[in-house]
C-alpha cells in the first residue's frame, strides 16, 4: 500500500517536472499505478493525514490524525534529547494530546475527551504505519536489551574476525543536540538578572554529529546543523564555509535530516576514509557502525557514489545504542564536558581586566563564530584512548589495553573540576551538575502548540526539499533534450539528403513540437 504522504510526494515531483516513468522507477511502482494516483492529484492534496496512513476513513475522527502527526514530532524531540520512549509513555503521551486537541474544538464535552484510550491495538497500528523501531515495550524489561545488545556484539566480533576488519578500518557515528548558548539556570550572569521574575536564560540549539575509527587515531570531520544558513556572524567575522572544520548545513529545525546525512557521508566521509586508508597503506574496504535513526534508515547505501561502494553499513539493534554505541559510551559527554570548560574559559579570557560585564560578553559578544572555535578545540581534546576505549562493550578485542575499561569515567572529574573552578572564579554559583546543564536538554515537555509549530516547520522542510529536487530533476531533464535537440540536428547536416533538404528538415523539427505542430511538454509522458 502507498501512503498518503507518499502520494503527496509523487503529486508534487510530477507537477515539478518529473516523467512519470522516471516516478514509477523511483518508488519502484508501475506506471499505471503512478498514472491512477495523478488522476486523484487533487483529491490527495486535500488530505491530511499522519505519517503511514494509506487511505483516509470516514469513521476515523480528523483529531486521530492530529494526534499522531504531533506525536511523532514528539518521539523525535525525545530521540534528540538522548531519551528513551517506552510503549506506555507513547500512549499516555497520545491521550493528553487528544484531551488538549479535543478541548480545543468548539462544543466538546468531558465524554469525548475520553473517547480515545490509546489502546494497545492503537499503539500496534501506530507503529506499524508511521515506522518507528527504537520504542521499548512496557513488558520488555532492560534485561531483554541487555540480552539483544550481547547477542550483536557476539555476532559483530565474529564478523569482524571472519571479515578480517582492522580497527582502523570501523567507524561509529552519531548525532547530539548542543545548546551553544545557554549557562546553568542557577548560574545568573549579574545580580540584577537574579532578580528579574521569570527569567530564562538566552538558548540556542545545533546539532552536531561525530564520527571516528575503533583505533581513535583518525577522526572525521563533523556534520553540523543549524537554523541559519549564513548566520549574521559569519558576515562579520567574513568565514568562508568551505573553511570550516565543520560541514555546515542549516534546516528550520538544527535537525540531521536523510538528505543531509547522505551528502555528509558522499563529501565528507568518503573521500576523508577513502584517503587515510591510503595514506596508510590499507586496504580500501570500511565498516560504518551506526543506530537506526531516521536520518540513517536501511537502504541509504544506494544513494553511496559509485567511488564510496567499499564502505559497508551495521545498524545496531533498536534499544541497544545506550549500551552498545561506542559514541555514547563518554565520548559524546567528554566532548561536552571539554566544550563547557573552553566555554567558561572563554568568559574569563575575554571579562577578565576589562568593564565588560559578563553578561554584555554574553549577549552582544558570544556567536556562533566563537562556538565553533570552542567545538573544534573540544573535539580535538577528546583523545586517541577516549574514542579507542569507547568500543570496549562492542568490540573489546581492538581495545589496546583492558585496563583502560574505566579511562573515559576517571578523565571525567578533572575536566568537570575544572569548568567548575573557571566558573567561580568569576563568580558564578556552579557546581557538577551545573557543568552538564549547558549542552544537555532541558526535559521539559513542548506543549501542544509547540508541537503544532513543530510540525508546520517540517511540512515546510520537506516540501521544500521535495521541491528542490523537483527543480534539479527538470533542469536535468531540460538539458537532456538540449543534448538530443543538438545531436539530431549534427545528424541532419550529414544526412545523404542534401544540405538545401537539410536545412528544411532543421528548421520544420523540434524536441517539444510533434509533425502537426502542436508543443508538447517535453519533461513528461
Amino acid at each position: 500500500m502507498i501512503t498518503v504522504e507518499v502520494k503527496k510526494e509523487i503529486v508534487e515531483k510530477y507537477e515539478r517536472g518529473m516523467r512519470v516513468a522516471e516516478i514509477a522507477r523511483f518508488y519502484k511502482k508501475s506506471t499505471s499505478t503512478i498514472c491512477t494516483i495523478l488522476k486523484k492529484k487533487e483529491e490527495i492534496r486535500g488530505l491530511d493525514a499522519a505519517k503511514g496512513v494509506t487511505r483516509i476513513s470516514k469513521q476515523r475522527p480528523r483529531v486521530l490524525e492530529d494526534v499522531e502527526k504531533l506525536l511523532l514530532v514528539w518521539i523525535n524531540e525525545k530521540r534528540l534529547a538522548g531519551d528513551t520512549v517506552t510503549e506506555n509513555f507513547i500512549c499516555e503521551k497520545a491521550k493528553a494530546l487528544y484531551t488538549d486537541l479535543v478541548s480545543k474544538l468548539p462544543g466538546t464535552s468531558t465524554e469525548n475527551e475520553e473517547g480515545f484510550k490509546a489502546s494497545r491495538g492503537w499503539f500496534d497500528n501506530f507503529k506499524r504505519r508511521s515506522g518507528i523501531r527504537s520504542v521499548v515495550r512496557h513488558r520488555e524489561a532492560a534485561s531483554s536489551d541487555a540480552k539483544a545488545a550481547e547477542v550483536f556484539a557476539a555476532e559483530f566480533q565474529k564478523l569482524m574476525a571472519s571479515e578480517c576488519y582492522l580497527p582502523e578500518q570501523v567507524f561509529n557515528c552519531d548525532e547530539t543536540g548542543l545548546f551553544w548558548k545557554e549557562m546553568p539556570e542557577r548560574t545568573h550572569v549579574t545580580e540584577e538578572e537574579s532578580a528579574v521574575p521569570g527569567h530564562r536564560p538566552v538558548k540556542d540549539r545545533l546539532t552536531l554529529l561525530f564520527c571516528a575509527n575503533a583505533s581513535g587515531d583518525f577522526k572525521v570531520k563533523p556534520l553540523l546543523v543549524y537554523h541559519s544558513e549564513n548566520p549574521r556572524a559569519f558576515r562579520k567575522c567574513r568565514v568562508q564555509k568551505s573553511q570550516l572544520n565543520v560541514m555546515w548545513r542549516s534546516n528550520s529545525k538544527a535537525w540531521v535530516t536523510r538528505i543531509l546525512f547522505v551528502e555528509w557521508v558522499n563529501e565528507a566521509f568518503g573521500p576523508a576514509v577513502k584517503k587515510y586508508l591510503l595514506e596508510k597503506n590499507l586496504p580500501l574496504r570500511a565498516l560504518l557502525v551506526m543506530d537506526d535513526a531516521p536520518a540513517h534508515p536501511p537502504g541509504f547505501e544506494d544513494d553511496l557514489l559509485e567511488e564510496f561502494e567499499f564502505i559497508k553499513v551495521k545498524f545496531l539493534p533498536p534499544n541497544t545504542t545506550p549500551v552498545l554505541q561506542p559514541m555514547d559510551q563518554q565520548v559524546i559527554s567528554n566532548f561536552k564536558q571539554l566544550y563547557t570548560k573552553a566555554l567558561f574559559q572563554q568568559c574569563f579570557e575575554v571579562t577578565k581586566g576589562t568593564d565588560l560585564t559578563l553578561r554584555e560578553f554574553w549577549q552582544n559578544h558570544f556567536h556562533i563564530v566563537n562556538c565553533l572555535q570552542i567545538i573544534d578545540k573540544a573535539w580535538d581534546g577528546v583523545t586517541k584512548r577516549t574514542l579507542n576505549s569507547a568500543w570496549r562493550k562492542l568490540w573489546p578485542g581492538c581495545v589496546l589495553a583492558p585496563d583502560l575499561e574505566g579511562l573515559a569515567h576517571e578523565q571525567q572529574p578533572p575536566v568537570v573540576g575544572e569548568a567548575v573552578s573557571l566558573g567561580k572564579t568569576r563568580g558564578l554559583e556552579v557546581n557538577e551538575d551545573d557543568s552538564q546543564e549547558p549542552v544537555e536538554e532541558r526535559g521539559r515537555e513542548p506543549t501542544t502548540d509547540e508541537l503544532m509549530g513543530l510540525h508546520r516547520e517540517q511540512q515546510q522542510e520537506v516540501m521544500g526539499e521535495i521541491s528542490s529536487a523537483g527543480e534539479k530533476k527538470a533542469k536535468e531533464s531540460l538539458t537532456s533534450t538540449e543534448s538530443l535537440a543538438m545531436g539530431l540536428e549534427e545528424h541532419l547536416c550529414v544526412c545523404p539528403m542534401g544540405p538545401g533538404q537539410c536545412a528544411g528538415v532543421q528548421g520544420g523539427w523540434h524536441p517539444e513540437r510533434r509533425g502537426n505542430g502542436q508543443e508538447v511538454n517535453s519533461t513528461r509522458l
